[in-house]
């Protein structure tokens, strides 16, 4: 309880504009994100921009509905930078680069596209942690790209080809939860 207080407190600290408490935050989480962004082709400058940016996505999603972090509050925002930071690097290899150009992104667009894939990464994490034990250690393992080899040695399956199946019938039934809940039209609509 004393952790989820103290989420919360940060959460509204973001959204008064608390300089106390977006200190805070920036000393909790701004040293992750940049060690993230480090290990993934990044500099210093693109760990502050996806730092400021994944507090603005927060923020504005904070003010415009009305949401609670089922995580911690330092885990969601990693989170949301992670999937900034990426969204970014698939952005910057469309992007044709030439300094004579305006850029014409619009921020307001980006943050409201970010907030959007925010939302589909939590229905995907919600309906994965509803599946079953088996599931979701067989998904992780797969996720996280551990030979199958291995898989089927930690999960006791007999061979290869039993991972393959279960992995299939997992992400079938992931799949068709995702499917059958109401916010994914919404989400796939936008």
């Amino acid at each position: 309880m004393i952790h989820k207080k103290y989420d919360d407190y940060l959460l509204q600290s973001l959204v008064s504009g608390d300089a106390s408490g977006i200190k805070e935050i920036y000393k909790k989480v701004y040293p992750k994100v940049y060690s993230y962004i480090r290990k993934h082709e990044g500099s210093e400058d693109d760990a502050k921009d996806v730092m400021q940016k994944g507090l603005l996505q927060l923020s504005a999603r904070a003010q415009v509905k009305e949401f609670s972090i089922t995580s911690s509050f330092e885990g969601y925002l990693l989170t949301t930078c992670k999937n900034v930071w990426r969204r970014e690097k698939k952005m910057s290899k469309t992007k044709v680069t030439n300094e004579a150009v305006i850029n014409l992104l619009n921020e307001e667009r980006e943050i409201a596209l970010a907030a959007h894939e925010q939302e589909k990464w939590e229905l995907f994490q919600e309906k994965l942690q509803e599946m079953s034990d088996n599931c979701k250690k067989v998904l992780s393992l797969y996720f996280n790209k551990i030979p199958y080899s291995k898989i089927a040695s930690d999960m006791g399956y007999a061979t290869e080809n039993t991972v393959r199946q279960r992995i299939f019938k997992c992400k079938a039934r992931l799949k068709e939860m995702i499917h059958n809940d109401v916010r994914y039209n919404e989400l796939k609509n936008l």
